[in-house]
């Protein structure tokens, strides 16, 4: 199954091989379990202001910078963007309701994961969409030693967030690396869409209520139910990988 998913990339993309040296991972969904916080968050927010974004909807538009978000919905509204005020007003209410609930736990088999990314010698980074200083503040004391700050992709560093490929090119620039010596582990469609579009190998882990199909729909190489899954898998898989 394997092979077969990586013959299928290299032909997509006319690579003749995929050698890996640099992990990108996602955050939201793939190391801290805080999606639900985020899906709960936006929609109460949004309401608050007006807008209509369901919790179901919210994980849908995963990976969007917060601006891009709040964007969608009011042109989905109101046929125009919102103000640079009300971006700011309710992303940072947004930031506030998130943050009254506990603390987010890491994503069981994520460190275990990351262990494993590290040993095999390849660079880790951090690609995502968010913002939300109070999870980016978390991560060495979670991961500690993993991220390295200079290879880390914020929404505070992109123009255009997910799906548009910059965040996972700005990745690859972070790590030296080129689109077939790369692998992205990724949990939302729209972060599938980016990895897809930068050319890069995109594993998708199914970690919220969304339909697997849709990932693979999305333009995911291959899908895992979970991070332990994965993780269980990841020394047969990078093998393949880097035996061709």
């Amino acid at each position: 199954m394997y092979q077969e998913a990586i013959n299928r990339y290299l032909q997509r993309h006319n690579y003749s091989n995929l050698r890996l040296k640099a992990a990108l991972f996602d955050m939201d969904g793939v190391l801290f379990n805080s999606m639900p916080y985020h899906a709960d968050a936006w929609h109460t927010v949004m309401e608050r202001h007006g807008l209509h974004l369901s919790r179901e909807e919210a994980y849908m538009h995963e990976g969007r910078t917060g601006a891009a978000t709040i964007n969608l919905v009011c042109q989905r509204q109101y046929g125009r963007d919102a103000t640079p005020d009300m971006i700011e007003q309710i992303y940072a209410e947004k930031s506030e309701e998130f943050n009254k609930h506990p603390e987010a736990q890491p994503m069981h088999g994520a460190w275990e994961l990351l262990q494993k990314v590290k040993h095999a010698g390849l660079t880790p980074v951090l690609v995502t969409g968010s913002g939300q200083r109070t999870l980016l503040g978390r991560l060495d004391q979670n991961f500690p030693g993993i991220f390295a700050p200079e290879r880390m992709v914020t929404a505070f560093d992109v123009k255009y967030g997910k799906p548009h490929p910059e965040p996972y090119l700005m990745g690859l620039a972070k790590a030296g690396v080129a689109p077939n010596e790369a692998v992205i582990i990724e949990n939302a469609p729209i972060g599938v869409q980016a990895g897809a579009a930068a050319g890069i190998f995109t594993i998708a882990v199914n970690t919220g209520p969304i339909d697997g199909q849709v990932l693979l729909d999305a333009g995911a190489d291959l899908l895992f139910p979970s991070m332990p899954a994965l993780c269980d898998e990841w020394e047969k898989l990078s093998g393949q990988f880097n035996h061709l």
